[in-house]
């Protein structure tokens, strides 16, 4: 599936992808030849790896662990205990003789890629020609890139960030070289790591160019925005709002715009027909080489099992997480009440269908909601509920799309409006899985609790609470700890 999804971007955008064309990674075998040339190094960094995820990679494991979901017996049990055991937020997910032989499929496309990310970051500036602007920008890249991928890892293999415990929380091992014999690494902490990706991202930021040659490689805009959503997971606020702002003055004429799903999804509009198994057949969930929201694009399969590590078979919404949507959201049509066979959920339950591929990178809605999160934090009620209604606007009609007015004048509940918001616009792709982390440790929502709640084909069913603050942490495979036993795992 990368390789086509490779090939289908290369024929979209054709003069963006320099990659495209012969290049001396295809020409010469992979592993034959050593980057030397500044060009070289420029084209390591339009490597599918970096935006296409490997099998089910992606926020795979987030999508089956988030609470937003529940599972349908019938359909889901029978898959894989793989997908078992991240629902019922087991303590190992990753056996070392498991006859399954699941890999931790994201972690280790993570750290396939930050192998040649400090490569090209370590070497980049020594390459020959070019001038030292070009290497400048293929190196602040590299380290936006770094950045983002360790904001992954550290929000799945250590504890939420809290300012008051992160000094001494185990984090996950800071990686600088390209060294494929090192086998000691030391955890260090969830500051340290936090220090550097806020490091990587603000030293790189002066180098990044605003408009990228496509979005699926760094900008200013996106590490700006990224930088702004580590601060805000921080709970930085006033760090955070400035970046987003930054974020948003950079982004021009030609980047990232919200589709109106007002006009897309009516008579006529760009997402129809309605295909019966994958709703809308144009909208960006399954026209995989859609960049139009991305303001960095990456992406991964999220549809039904394909021969992927996961799949969704078998998740639906839980009635909660349906009940947030208001009857004329438009987004309710990448929903259906339907089985995969056609026939209908007997509870009346819904399967997201319409999304068989999420993004994951950072999107023009995602952006939106996290400066209004930022600015209803800082106390600027009206500011946030502009940004909110926004997004909203471009998802239902005009007359629904208004914050409440008793919300709207309400810090607290402005601020559970925005995240309930957040379910709303990414329910089931695996944002959720770092809302719950984060969420865990904010006094405004002291005392949350999440469940899982498995549908039994007799009508039966049967609940999973999630184990708190243990659970909310994945622990670390038991391949990558053999040749560290000196590593600690986690609880």
């Amino acid at each position: 599936m990368k390789k086509l999804l490779y090939l289908l971007i290369c024929v979209a955008a054709p003069v963006a992808f320099s990659a495209c064309s012969k290049s001396f990674l295809e020409v010469v075998p992979l592993g034959s030849q050593v980057a030397s040339s500044t060009s070289d190094y420029d084209k390591l960094m339009n490597s599918p790896d970096y935006y296409l995820a490997r099998g089910g990679g992606g926020w795979q494991e987030g999508v089956l662990m988030e609470d937003d979901v529940a599972a349908e017996d019938a359909l889901f049990s029978p898959v894989s205990q793989h997908m078992t055991r991240l629902f019922q937020w087991q303590d190992v997910i990753y056996y070392p003789n498991d006859a399954y032989q699941r890999p931790p499929v994201l972690l280790s496309g993570l750290m396939t890629n930050m192998y040649q990310l400090n490569k090209i970051i370590n070497e980049v500036m020594s390459s020959e020609g070019g001038t030292d602007a070009q290497k400048r920008s293929i190196r602040a890249e590299a380290r936006a890139t770094r950045a983002w991928s360790n904001f992954q890892l550290i929000n799945l293999y250590a504890k939420p960030y809290l300012a008051a415990t992160a000094g001494t929380d185990p984090g996950f091992p800071v990686i600088t070289q390209a060294d494929i014999a090192a086998t000691v690494f030391k955890r260090g902490t969830v500051q340290e790591m936090y220090d550097f990706i806020i490091r990587d991202l603000t030293e790189a930021l002066p180098d990044l160019p605003v408009v990228p040659a496509v979005r699926t490689r760094m900008s200013k805009p996106a590490a700006e925005g990224l930088l702004g959503k580590v601060y805000l997971f921080m709970g930085r606020y006033h760090d955070a709002l400035p970046m987003l702002n930054a974020a948003f003055n950079d982004l021009g004429a030609g980047s990232a715009k919200l589709y109106d799903y007002n006009q897309t999804m009516e008579t006529g509009g760009a997402f129809l027909p309605m295909d019966p198994n994958i709703g809308p057949t144009k909208g960006p969930g399954n026209n995989f080489i859609d960049l139009t929201e991305s303001v960095l694009f990456k992406v991964y399969y999220n549809g039904r099992y394909n021969g992927n590590m996961a799949g969704n078979n078998g998740l639906v919404l839980t009635p909660q997480t349906a009940a947030l949507y208001g009857a004329a959201d438009l987004r309710l049509r990448l929903y259906t009440n339907k089985n995969p066979d056609g026939s209908l959920n007997a509870g009346g339950r819904l399967r997201k269908y319409g999304v068989q591929y999420s993004r994951y990178g950072l999107e023009l809605s995602e952006l939106y909601l996290l400066r209004a999160e930022c600015k209803a934090r800082l106390s600027d009620l009206p500011g946030a509920v502009a940004d909110v209604e926004t997004l909203r606007q471009h998802r239902m009609p005009a007359a629904d799309a208004a914050v409440p007015a008793t919300i709207a004048g309400d810090q607290v509940a402005l601020i559970k409006f925005i995240i309930e918001e957040r379910i709303r616009e990414f329910a089931m792709e695996g944002y959720r899985w770092f809302d719950m982390r984060r969420l865990s440790v904010d006094p405004l929502f002291a005392g949350i609790i999440f469940t899982h709640t498995l549908y039994n084909k007799d009508g039966s069913t049967v609940s999973y609470t999630l184990r708190q603050p243990d659970r909310l942490v994945m622990q670390l495979p038991y391949s990558y700890l053999q040749y560290n036993p000196d590593m600690t795992n986690n609880p």
